[in-house]
């Protein structure tokens, strides 16, 4: 598939009643998303807590603004990154990706952190090799 025909993500820094990351992936015809308390993990290795929320509408990914107080997710939204990725997986219990982002770039992975939850996952950035 050519560069320009690989589905986005965005991750946008989410300023609501606590600081957080939300990862959208465009998957058919929606951005799926995970708040992502901590942010997507940089280093490889390293994981993090990943909180499945609704789907967002395709609109959502250039969003940048205030929602205004007594709506959901009242407060700040900026991009933090964005970019295309390629899917390497997409199933019920993994979804694998290369992000081609400003920030992200390489291998990640999302699977669901059954223990902590219905919607719990973990994203992590895989180890190169």
């Amino acid at each position: 598939m050519a560069a320009d025909q690989l589905p986005s993500f965005v991750v946008h820094e989410h300023h609501a009643r606590t600081r957080h990351f939300d990862l959208r992936l465009e998957h058919g015809g929606v951005l799926a998303s995970w708040a992502v308390p901590k942010g997507v993990p940089e280093e490889a290795g390293t994981r993090h807590l990943a909180v499945r929320v609704d789907d967002h509408p395709l609109e959502y990914r250039d969003f940048e603004g205030t929602i205004p107080k007594g709506e959901y997710g009242a407060g700040e939204v900026t991009i933090w990154d964005h970019g295309t990725y390629e899917t390497l997986k997409w199933e019920e219990n993994r979804i694998e990706v290369i992000f081609h982002g400003e920030r992200l770039k390489g291998k990640y992975v999302l699977v669901p952190f059954k223990k902590a939850g219905e919607k719990q996952w973990l994203v992590l950035k895989a180890k190169e090799g």
